[in-house]
């Protein structure tokens, strides 16, 4: 199969997937989807509209917690579009290009947040060790200065990552794993070389996510160590009291950063090569069925052939030994070997 040049890019279609084995829920499945997604940006929302009009919550711990929830709100109205777009109208298609824009703002405002998060964890160090010092040494300037830092650092590190993958050849079907698009799902995509993306990827996640939790338990540390040296116990509870909240919201984002991106690209980096299977499948039947792929056959090049989907299992293998794909339709009884 030949693959897509740089210039039909533009023509080119991802598929997205639901939940597997719950295709047939998806409107039940909306329902806790959407009201998560209203609660998550509505309350968010709310946050940024109260510390912005009241002059009393203009101090360094809410400033930064209203740029908490506002990359919070980013990656919500990002990622909101195709996953209810998968469970209402089994919209599992969508073009390249809007799913590396989508790529990219889910991993700047994710990014984003990683920052604010240890700027939150610097913040709680500064306000127990010194509090005295603690609205002089965090003022209006420099938290707006580092909101503006952890935003330009965030464009910079991910604005690589669409234009490397624009540049790969893509010559089977792009199908996903998730309701949206993310990097180390679509370096599994070409069928190219994708190595130098999965390092690029992964150099990143560590430099951000790897390097901001590390900053974060060594405040940590530093903050347990402080608030030990208290005297009485009731100044010991009050002062960890006020990191509890922080403290677990950052567990929870470090571990589902984990699951989703640094496994990830562990596995692409191991796994990275020419790309010649497909590993998810398309779950939403309606995005599949008389869908046509028209491809030129390597060793005929004026050979057309048609993969017609028309169920919702494919299994491609690939054999070891050559360069054979075989393709079996469950009951479509069209199969294809280049």
């Amino acid at each position: 199969m030949k693959a897509e040049s740089n210039e039909n890019l533009d023509l080119l279609s991802v598929f997205l997937t639901g939940i597997p084995g719950l295709e047939a829920q998806d409107g039940w499945l909306s329902i806790p989807f959407f009201t998560m997604y209203t609660v998550a940006i509505v309350g968010n929302s709310l946050i940024i509209a109260a510390v912005q009009a009241d002059p009393a919550l203009h101090e360094p711990m809410y400033l930064f917690l209203s740029m908490l929830a506002v990359t919070e709100v980013g990656v919500s109205v990002s990622t909101l579009p195709t996953v209810m777009g998968v469970l209402w109208f089994d919209a599992c298609r969508i073009d390249f290009d809007g799913c590396l824009a989508q790529m990219f703002f889910i991993h700047t405002f994710s990014c984003m947040e990683s920052g604010v998060l240890l700027a939150m964890s610097y913040d709680r160090f500064v306000a127990i060790y010194n509090p005295l010092c603690y609205t002089a040494i965090l003022t209006l300037p420099r938290i707006v200065s580092t909101g503006l830092v952890i935003t330009l650092k965030s464009v910079i590190l991910m604005a690589p990552l669409p234009v490397l993958l624009r540049l790969l050849p893509y010559c089977h079907p792009n199908i996903l794993s998730h309701s949206y698009c993310l990097h180390s799902d679509l370096i599994q995509l070409p069928c190219a070389d994708t190595k130098l993306n999965s390092i690029l990827g992964l150099a990143i996640v560590l430099a951000t996510f790897g390097l901001d939790s590390l900053l974060i338990v060594v405040s940590y540390m530093l903050i347990l160590y402080t608030v030990l040296g208290i005297a009485s116990g009731e100044g010991r509870w009050k002062a960890l009291n006020t990191c509890v909240t922080h403290l677990c919201s950052t567990c929870i984002l470090r571990a589902y950063d984990w699951c989703v991106c640094d496994a990830s690209y562990c596995q692409a980096c191991l796994t990275s090569g020419p790309h010649t299977h497909v590993q998810h499948l398309p779950l939403c039947p309606s995005c599949v069925q008389s869908h046509h792929l028209q491809c030129q056959d390597q060793t005929n090049p004026m050979g057309n052939c048609h993969l017609v989907f028309l169920q919702e299992s494919i299994t491609l293998s690939h054999s070891k030994g050559g360069g054979t794909l075989n393709q079996s339709i469950n009951s479509g009884g069209v199969s294809s070997v280049g």
